[in-house]
């Protein structure tokens, strides 16, 4: 059962993403364009998301366990650290180099898979070398 929740959530997912063209990287780097020919039409997407997450979180919250019979995890309210920052850095300059992040990064292998494999790729790269050496002190 939680695999088909999460195979139809996943399948939502990312047929929302291509609908509000986030898995369009040219649209998505317009977007970004701020002092360009900026396109602010996915601010709307991004609203739009904020509030339908809200709703989710509302609920969620009010719940003991999800659909699927899980625990929730809720994180706690610490202050960023350094690993927090970097990270959030890095994925803002790989998110406007390439007009894709790891979401929109699937939705596009549906496509433009020719494009969407070398990030997809690069990102998995990203996450080994992470994994094997860089997250330790």
């Amino acid at each position: 059962m939680k695999s088909l929740i999460a195979l139809v959530a996943g399948g939502l997912f990312g047929a929302g993403l291509y609908v509000a063209m986030m898995a369009d990287p040219d649209k998505v780097l317009a977007f970004l364009d701020l002092a360009g020919a900026w396109d602010p039409s996915l601010a709307l997407v991004m609203v739009g998301a904020i509030a339908v997450s809200a709703v989710g979180f509302a609920v969620s919250r009010r719940m003991t366990t999800s659909l699927g019979g899980s625990s929730f995890a809720w994180p706690g309210l610490e202050r960023p650290d350094l690993k927090l920052l970097g990270g959030a850095a890095l994925f803002g300059v790989g998110w406007g180099m390439t007009g894709y992040c790891p979401g929109p990064g699937f939705a596009a292998l549906a496509v433009n898979p020719a494009e969407a494999v070398y990030y997809l790729a690069a990102m998995v790269m990203g996450m080994l070398v992470w994994d094997r050496g860089l997250s330790r002190p």
